[in-house]
């Protein structure tokens, strides 16, 4: 898997990287097709990089994979906002100069990162695995923070408090709190280690003269063939205890499968060839379609959306990446604290409750407000539930359609992303066209208000698609309980 890891950041070397040579004039006569295709590659990358992280996240952590990949991807949700502090940082004032960052950063960045991570992109093969509840714990309240000050930093009256260099160092800092975690469980690890070797050391000790007392004549081969083995039974206790991933001595063999079919169960185990003709995947595939995707062309014309408003889109770019990290974390929340009743979550259920918001947000926008307040709660709704169905997309196909082909059938799915974001886009661009001025710039509600009216109408019909998916579904949830 480190692998293809390291080919996705390469395509997003080559597709960001070519363009931000064109930028500065070191390549010439790039006509539309060969940006078209490097666009391509930019966006394929990512999918090469997440089909990694959500394999690693699936396979090493079987019993709390929804709160794994709600943690890790969460911080997927704050990278335009990372990018904007650095940005900040370096080009305070130039557009043209922040513009060409942005690629230079979307290009190395990603290599960077994953050439250092790739030794650690592996599957660890264990009969099974434990929640480590206290690490969570803390992951869990240093990502709320990270969130925190994410938003803080994206607000306008609380941003204007911190300088772009502290807020940059203040990011960087949090975004490297959580290392310390399993550095502290090591520590404590070798602690209870050196101190449970010197208690069994002074109870040989201890032995000894008693037995040389008594006038018995001791056998070290004796004490020799004991050590090893209790020493190796304290240290691999002690281990299992401190980390989620090591193997749980059990006897009782039908307890570890059971535990482990509970966690991974699945409506059906199928290919990409027979999930094409499931009805189930074109319902999810359309919910997808008017939800998630729809949320990504939103975001992607936030540039133009705030200038036709009058402001600033680095704010509001801010604003969505910072609120929908803290939608990537939400299922993880829900699913930590519902896990532990012993109860399967429907999935669908909780989409459909994320979308009927997103189709209402869609519809604030259009709402004439010269404060534009309600441009920036719409953005943030949006936001949060695109982030929090991106997450649980990737457990809800794991349960529809099996673990086995995740990969390929995940990836089948998010194919909606691309053609979505090609007719959405297309079409909001010729309504941007249509009512702007002979420059091609346009100012106002009229800009976006019947692209708006659009998206919140495929979004409601999105949210009953998502209802039907979940009448399906629900006697297997249902089944789930314990």
């Amino acid at each position: 898997m480190w692998l293809v890891l390291i080919l996705g950041s390469c395509l997003g070397l080559v597709g960001y990287g070519v363009q931000y040579l064109f930028l500065i004039g070191r390549v010439s006569n790039l006509p539309y097709g060969a940006i078209f295709f490097l666009a391509m590659l930019a966006g394929n990358s990512i999918c090469w990089i997440n089909t990694v992280c959500y394999l690693v996240a699936i396979r090493n952590f079987p019993l709390d994979g929804q709160l794994v990949i709600g943690l890790t991807g969460s911080y997927q949700g704050l990278s335009a906002k990372i990018y904007t502090d650095i940005v900040d940082v370096i080009y305070p004032s130039s557009d043209v100069k922040r513009a060409r960052a942005y690629l230079l950063f979307s290009s190395i960045l990603p290599l960077i990162v994953s050439v250092i991570n790739a030794p650690l992109v592996r599957v660890i093969k264990v009969m099974k695995t434990k929640r480590a509840k206290d690490a969570f714990i803390f992951i869990l309240v240093i990502t709320i923070a990270t969130g925190a000050f994410a938003v803080m930093g994206s607000i306008g009256s609380t941003s204007c408090l911190l300088s772009p260099f502290a807020g940059a160092v203040g990011m960087l800092t949090l975004l490297l709190a959580p290392l310390l975690i399993p550095i502290g469980l090591g520590l404590r690890h070798q602690i209870k280690q050196l101190a449970e070797e010197k208690v069994h050391i002074e109870e040989i000790n201890n032995v000894s003269m008693d037995k040389m007392e008594s006038g018995v004549k001791l056998d070290i081969s004796e004490i020799i063939s004991e050590s090893p083995s209790e020493s190796f039974e304290l240290s691999f206790s002690s281990t299992s205890e401190e980390f989620n991933g090591e193997i749980r001595e059990s006897n009782n063999g039908d307890d570890r499968i059971s535990e482990t079919n509970e966690v991974i169960s699945v409506i059906e185990e199928i290919g990409v060839k027979v999930m094409l003709r499931r009805l189930n995947f074109w319902l999810y595939f359309f919910v997808y379609l008017f939800g998630v995707t729809l949320a990504l062309v939103f975001f992607n014309n936030l540039g133009q959306i705030a200038e036709s408003r009058g402001r600033s889109a680095s704010s509001l770019v801010s604003l969505s990446s910072s609120f929908g990290f803290f939608g990537r974390l939400v299922p993880s929340i829900v699913e930590y604290f519902v896990s532990r009743r012993k109860y399967m979550i429907s999935r669908p259920a909780f989409v459909v409750a994320l979308m009927a918001p997103t189709g209402a947000a869609f519809f604030l926008l259009l709402a004439n407000d010269t404060s534009v307040l309600w441009l920036y709660i719409s953005t943030a709704i949006i936001g949060v539930c695109s982030g929090a169905i991106t997450t649980i997309s990737v457990s809800l196909t794991t349960e529809l359609f099996g673990t086995k082909n995740f990969g390929v059938n995940h990836n089948v799915l998010v194919v909606n992303i691309p053609i979505g974001s090609l007719l959405f886009g297309y079409l909001a661009a010729v309504v941007y066209h249509k009512e702007g001025n002979a420059e091609g710039k346009c100012f106002g509600m009229e800009c976006y208000r019947k692209t708006f009216s659009l998206w919140g109408a495929l979004c409601f019909i999105g949210t009953f698609l998502a209802l039907i998916l979940y009448a399906r579904t629900r006697k297997f949830y249902n089944s789930q309980r314990s």
